[in-house]
């Protein structure tokens, strides 16, 4: 298969995950007769300094003509603490998401056995856990009428029909090829936005008979992911309900640098890791490549690829089990490897195997 991908490191730790999955792309494609062409891009705060838009023209051509965007991050703590700025990394990404019409994210959520030490959770709660949250992307109060004074702010959750319409399509269809086990997470005692997502849910279950579905407020869920994370199997949600639950969720795996997403939509799919740019970290070669690494994989399995991206598993997996690990999930008195020896490990593990 041939596949052109935009490469898309941003800003922090992205400029040294990135290079790790490409590195496992090109193992995979020698390995199994693939050609990846790749054409980096620039986005986040990194536009911002070359050209004064997180997220230029050039790069949204180039993700246009891509069959596949590979993201890893964009923020830059210059930008967080001047809440009259109009232009932030941040708003590259939105607008990513807008214009490629990216409206569902799938976010999977599964543990590893070898590390189920690190999460703060038990054991016995989280072993096993293996659900997706299907994440709206581009409604909400992320795109709706803002305003801000000195004295006043409002932000507009607004949903129409046809948004919350698809997103559900994606979720059911998702819960078909699963346990057939649906939760519509929302808001509807309080939000009139909630209480069309469940009326539309609703008008919808007729379609899949097969498909059990419940209904679970946000406030509810976020207890119930952390303490029953094993009764879910595929989530839907909200843009604003979604980033939270999700970032909620690396309590399950032990670390957000684990956790992979892919954004799908009208255009080109993209597909990047949960976490964020950690600046603090960047250039200190402590990243976990695991979750960009996973992302690679999500892609390659989104194009038919089954057999590759399960050959990246399986290596993502054997170094855990190894304990070539990165810092932060290393155990007491682990080998130290960064993420460049993580990221080369893994490549190697697949190369031989």
């Amino acid at each position: 298969m041939n596949l052109k991908i935009a490469v898309l490191p941003g800003d922090g730790i992205g400029p040294e995950i990135m290079p790790e999955a490409l590195n496992v792309l090109n193992v995979i494609a020698k390995k199994f007769g693939h050609t990846f062409t790749y054409k980096e891009a620039i986005c986040g705060a990194h536009a911002i300094d070359a050209c004064g838009d997180p997220f230029p023209d050039e790069t949204f051509k180039t993700c246009m003509d891509a069959d596949a965007v590979l993201f890893a991050a964009v923020g830059d703590p210059r930008f967080d603490n001047n809440p009259t700025l109009k232009v932030r990394p941040e708003t590259g990404l939105l607008a990513m998401r807008k214009k490629l019409g990216l409206f569902a994210n799938v976010r999977p959520v599964a543990t590893f056995d070898c590390l189920l030490h690190k999460s703060p959770l038990k054991e016995e709660l989280i072993k096993g856990a293996d659900f997706v949250v299907i994440r709206e992307l581009t409604g909400g109060m992320y795109f709706g009428e803002k305003y801000q004074d000195n004295d006043k702010a409002y932000d507009t959750d607004i949903y129409y029909r046809p948004e919350i319409e698809r997103i559900l399509k994606v979720a059911f269809d998702f819960a078909m090829r699963r346990s057939k086990h649906l939760t519509v997470v929302d808001k509807a005692n309080v939000l009139a936005s909630s209480r069309l997502w469940r009326q539309i849910a609703k008008e919808m279950e007729p379609k899949y008979p097969e498909v059990t579905v419940d209904y679970m407020f946000i406030d509810n869920a976020s207890m119930r992911v952390l303490t029953e994370p094993r009764y879910f199997d595929v989530i839907v949600t909200e843009n604003t309900f979604g980033d939270i639950l999700t970032d909620e969720t690396s309590a399950i795996t032990g670390s957000m640098g684990l956790q992979p997403s892919a954004s799908l939509g009208e255009h080109t799919p993209l597909f990047e890791p949960v976490h964020g740019s950690w600046p603090q970290a960047a250039g200190k070669n402590i990243a976990n490549p695991l979750a960009e690494i996973l992302s690679a994989a999500m892609m390659l399995e989104h194009f038919g690829l089954k057999e590759e991206g399960a050959a990246i598993r399986k290596a993502c997996n054997a170094s855990l089990i190894n304990n070539v690990r990165t810092p932060e999930i290393q155990v007491e008195g682990g080998s130290h490897y960064g993420t460049k020896e993580v990221g080369e490990w893994i490549a190697k593990c697949i190369e031989e195997n």
